[in-house]
């Protein structure tokens, strides 16, 4: 007769084998308590939190929260090897710009304006955001807080990210609020280090589709936190926006 721990293990290991992507740890111990109902949850949670220590030959983490099989870590593709479209095929960066402006305003209501932006209009080797926004106090509100400048930097290409992220800190210099928007099939690991260096930082993290420009389905993973940036950047930066923004 085998133990419970011993059950619980083996079908562990059988759902990762048929999960090439991975499972989340919250989803492994339902499928088990499905598969065991018998068998206590916390005895289950008791045994698969740390599954990768307890048979590491066959189960890692290639992020936090997610387990995988060791089968397939041969078969993780590498970000330098990803297959790219053709040039005539792929969807450029500035197509989410627009998009991505509007969730600010229309969805998430972190911005009363915000215009797609890019390029080098701020002329300066610290970098020029994707869009950049502000939110102002409505007629309508009762107290009226003061006008935020919030920036963000959009990344197409699942290799920039560390780039994007230097640049989104650099923001927080005339910004208020500082983005990521990252594509959602960048690899877990990088995804779970943005995460981590975002919070950190207060920088705030946005998943999407980068293969649909129609329909990106902006996510939010982490919200930025507000801070005080310098109001001499600010108003230098701001100035050269001013028609465009607070116009």
């Amino acid at each position: 007769m085998t133990t419970k721990k011993e059950r619980i293990i083996s079908k562990a290991t059988e759902v990762l084998k048929s999960n090439p992507n991975g499972i989340r740890y919250s989803n492994l111990v339902r499928k088990i308590d499905e598969e065991f109902p018998e068998i206590p949850v916390n005895t289950i949670h008791g045994i698969i939190w740390n599954l990768e220590t307890r048979v590491p030959n066959e189960v890692y983490k290639p992020a936090r929260g997610l387990f995988r099989h060791v089968v397939f870590r041969e078969k993780e593709i590498r970000e330098d090897e990803r297959k790219l479209p053709p040039e005539s095929e792929k969807i450029k960066e500035e197509d989410f710009y627009a998009p991505f402006a509007n969730w600010l305003v229309n969805e998430f209501e972190e911005c009363t304006k915000a215009i797609p932006f890019g390029g080098n209009k701020f002329r300066d080797k610290w970098g020029t955001p994707d869009v950049i926004g502000k939110r102002e106090p409505r007629r309508s509100d009762i107290v009226k807080a003061p006008t935020e400048i919030v920036s963000a930097e959009i990344k197409a290409d699942t290799k920039d990210l560390i780039t994007a992220f230097g640049q989104a800190c650099s923001y927080k210099l005339f910004s208020h609020k500082s983005y990521i928007v990252a594509p959602k099939n960048s690899s877990q690991d990088d995804i779970s280090k943005l995460d981590a260096l975002c919070l950190i930082f207060g920088i705030g993290l946005v998943l999407f589709d980068n293969s649909n420009v129609n329909e990106p389905q902006f996510e939010i993973r982490a919200r930025p936190l507000k801070h005080e940036p310098d109001m001499f950047f600010v108003n230098k930066y701001m100035k050269l926006i001013e028609k465009e923004l607070f116009g």
